[in-house]
């Protein structure tokens, strides 16, 4: 071997051995991009999920995340679920003080369902799945107000969620025969002889095709398609009643249109990439849905891995939710309230009801999230929690009406149910403190606590002598930690 050979061999190895090196380290996420895509895909997320996903390349964090989904949620529902919801005939059969009993129970339970999907939301092993499953309550907007029965309510949140991730031609086709949401566009007795255009109406502009590409006259053909999809008076379970139908199915059809897979993209879009869709991009991961034949996952994989979901320009480009803001801050700091009551009613002050959307098209979310109102209510809610502050309890424990409680009490003195709720209430904040102690010994050595909390650097940045939880206190109370 010549000596400038012999001298090469080892020059040359080196170098391969750095860019493979560098090759596995650039295909490694890294810190920052994990919490974006664990904090886009769920609700906020702890150091320790952060790393996990750190160390994975881009498409295997992208398959994992799509892999761990469910169809079932892992928290057990609250008992009332089995029971049979109470036939709205009988309802009109009772007696004022009977009916008032009736109300206070749904009221109740209602409050115990969505205590429950919080419970769900914060806990669950795939977060992505109560995202979605949250996207399609509020994509297939419908109200406990109207519909009065919180056991049809669940089952409606069980089937958003079995097709959170699944076949978006399949969901369609089973949220027109859900009971709650015939009840909510008063499907349910509609007839040849009258057809109620409300849910015609609806599945075009709201679920499928989007505003501006349909008429009138498919209003009415439609809904002509929808009559005689009805419930029984007694179990309160879709049943086809022939007699009052005419015409035939429309959702293949409204399936088969460019512009309901184009349509479904952009939402999607608005909720895990920007405010502001591509146009040219839709259009493609438009196909990918098209393709797949409604399949979710396909859709969501190419769209977690599109330039544009990791680009710098888009990241802190979305608004939290007031659900996001409130689980996202109990589950990246680790707080364990004894009841989820609390953040239940927090979340409805700041405009955001689970189970009560505003109306038939939801939340309109973004920009909309922020007012003068809601941004003081969120900055009051991250002093409640980080300072102990009472600036947030008044305006919590008045809420009952916002909640769906019938509640807005001031201050009983009796035992009545607004002074129980109350006590409730006043209980459960009590243990929506942080503790700095607790968190922090979660934290990896050398974990820099602004890449956790924050989407992009501060507006403020801390002052140079703030550690501990007085560095987290102000992290928290920069208008960055608002956005996702």
């Amino acid at each position: 071997m010549s000596p400038l050979r012999a001298l090469a061999i080892p020059i040359l190895r080196g170098t391969l051995f750095s860019l493979v090196a560098a090759a596995a380290q650039a295909a490694a996420l890294g810190y920052e991009d994990a919490r974006h895509l664990l904090t886009r895909t769920g609700f906020g997320a702890t150091d320790a999920e952060v790393r996990e996903v750190a160390a994975l390349e881009k498409a295997a964090a992208i398959d994992r995340l799509l892999a761990g989904t469910q169809r079932e949620a892992a928290t057990r529902p609250p008992a009332f679920v089995d029971s049979p919801p109470t036939p709205f005939y009988k309802v009109r059969q009772m007696s004022t003080e009977e009916r008032q009993a009736q109300q206070r129970r749904n009221v109740e339970q209602g409050l115990e369902l969505r205590e429950w999907w919080l419970r769900e939301m914060l806990t669950t092993p795939s977060p992505l799945t109560e995202k979605m499953t949250l996207f399609w309550h509020n994509h297939f907007a419908t109200s406990q107000q109207k519909v009065r029965s919180p056991q049809l309510m669940y089952r409606q949140n069980a089937l958003l969620r079995h097709e959170a991730l699944g076949n978006f031609g399949t969901l369609l086709h089973a949220i027109a025969r859900d009971p709650a949401m015939l009840i909510y566009l008063d499907n349910a007795g509609s007839r040849k002889q009258a057809p109620n255009e409300n849910f015609a109406r609806e599945v075009m502009e709201l679920f499928t095709l989007g505003e501006g590409h349909y008429g009138e006259r498919d209003i009415k053909e439609a809904a002509r398609a929808f009559t005689g999809w009805s419930l029984d008076r007694d179990t309160l379970q879709f049943t086809f009643r022939r007699q009052w139908h005419d015409g035939d199915q429309v959702l293949d059809i409204l399936l088969a249109r460019p512009e309901t897979a184009e349509f479904i993209t952009t939402k999607l879009w608005k909720e895990f990439v920007s405010p502001v869709p591509d146009a040219r991009e839709v259009r493609r991961l438009a196909a990918v849905l098209r393709d797949a034949r409604y399949e979710v996952k396909p859709l969501m994989r190419a769209m977690l891995a599109s330039d544009a979901f990791w680009s710098p320009d888009n990241r802190a480009s979305l608004v939290k939710s007031p659900v996001e803001l409130v689980v996202g801050t109990l589950r990246t700091f680790d707080i364990r309230p004894f009841t989820l009551r609390p953040a239940v009613v927090a979340s409805a002050v700041l405009g955001q009801n689970p189970m009560s959307p505003p109306n038939v098209k939801g939340w309109p979310g973004g920009d909309a999230w922020i007012n003068s109102s809601t941004l003081l209510g969120r900055k009051q809610l991250m002093e409640r929690i980080f300072r102990g502050s009472d600036a947030m309890a008044e305006p919590m424990l008045m809420a009952g009406q916002a909640a769906g409680t019938a509640i807005a009490a001031p201050a009983p003195a009796d035992n009545g149910p607004e002074a129980r709720f109350r006590r409730v209430m006043e209980r459960g904040m009590q243990t929506y403190g942080f503790d700095w102690d607790r968190w922090s010994r979660s934290l990896a050595p050398g974990s820099k606590i602004e890449s956790l909390v924050l989407a992009a650097a501060p507006v403020n940045p801390p002052l140079d002598d703030a550690a501990g939880a007085e560095r987290v206190r102000q992290l928290v109370a920069d208008p960055v930690y608002q956005l996702k």
